[in-house]
């Protein structure tokens, strides 16, 4: 399948309007919404609970900072490490998902998959969730 091209499902179903470039701009920011959401929820859940096991071993590090004091904070407590490993990564990856995104351009992949999310919309109707969302001004 070449790059330029939608697949064969897609084809001839795109109307050439910039409506449809609209909704697709629309699920793009609101899957650009709910990848921050999913982070910051995160946050508030894992990384909440894995500092508050660590506060002990926080202030040892703000009192006498040595890395054999990271090590045996890690090593020790591997749970909150692994949910505060785990809370940096997804945000880490949401930050680079969306420079690359806004400095580089969407992907040909990721255009042609918003788009078949957008015609998958439109052929469910209304009872699609992001119906409302997605097809703000439109009938």
């Amino acid at each position: 399948m070449e790059q330029s091209q939608l697949p064969s499902e897609a084809k001839g179903n795109i109307p050439p309007d910039s409506a449809f470039a609209q909704e697709i701009e629309r699920l793009y920011r609101i899957s650009v919404y709910g990848r921050w959401l999913v982070v910051i929820l995160l946050w508030l859940t894992v990384g909440t609970l894995s500092l508050w096991y660590l506060r002990s071993q926080i202030s040892l590090l703000f009192s006498y900072f040595t890395w054999a004091a990271v090590r045996y904070s890690v090593i020790y407590n591997r749970f909150p490490a692994v949910g505060l490993a785990f809370c940096m990564g997804m945000t880490i990856a949401v930050l680079v998902w969306q420079s690359r995104s806004i400095l580089g351009g969407r992907p040909q992949r990721e255009q042609q998959r918003l788009a078949q999310q957008v015609l998958q919309i439109r052929k469910q109707g209304p009872s699609h969730p992001l119906w409302k969302l997605v097809r703000q001004n439109q009938s």
